[in-house]
């Protein structure tokens, strides 16, 4: 290769790099929300809760606290983070530290709280609680009762 191609080169090689620093650098959107699914490992049920940051929900004996929600802008590839705490109300009313840490909701495998009867892990960052509510079904008009049929014993009379 020549000395102006390998300049060439490094000069596309230092494009690609410095457009692909911009892309990994864009700040991440804050979000309001965050959203989790905790497993009851005793009845099989798992549940979908939201959190506001700051705030601390009970699901069966452990706390859940989101710090902060990432996620990244539309135009960047998704990928939702949180900081989160989980602490455990021990049979001796004592509260416990389980996790401190990152939850990547791409992960939950990852950084999820996995307890002896629960489990908790990172679905979503959400910009309100709750979904909206679905809309209600129109009313179907009433349709008129089937005809009477006769009684299958009965005999016809001649």
């Amino acid at each position: 290769m020549t000395p102006s191609a390998c300049r060439g080169a490094l000069r596309v090689l230092a494009a690609v790099l410095l457009l692909s620093a911009a892309a990994a650098s864009a700040e991440p959107l804050n979000n309001p929300v965050a959203e989790f699914s905790g497993l009851d490992k005793i009845t099989g049920r798992i549940i979908t809760f939201d959190v506001l940051i700051d705030e601390t929900v009970q699901f069966g004996a452990l706390q859940v606290t989101p710090r902060v929600c990432h996620t990244r802008p539309p135009t960047e590839p998704a990928q939702t983070t949180a900081f989160v705490e989980v602490d455990e109300i021990t049979l001796a009313n004592k509260i416990q530290r389980l996790f401190t840490g990152w939850m990547f909701a791409a992960s939950p495998g990852l950084h999820a709280v996995e307890h002896p009867v629960y489990d908790v892990w990172l679905v979503d960052c959400k910009m309100q609680m709750g979904e909206p509510p679905a809309p209600e079904p129109e009313a179907q008009p009433e349709a008129e009762p089937p005809p009477e049929l006769p009684a299958p014993d009965a005999v016809p009379e001649d």
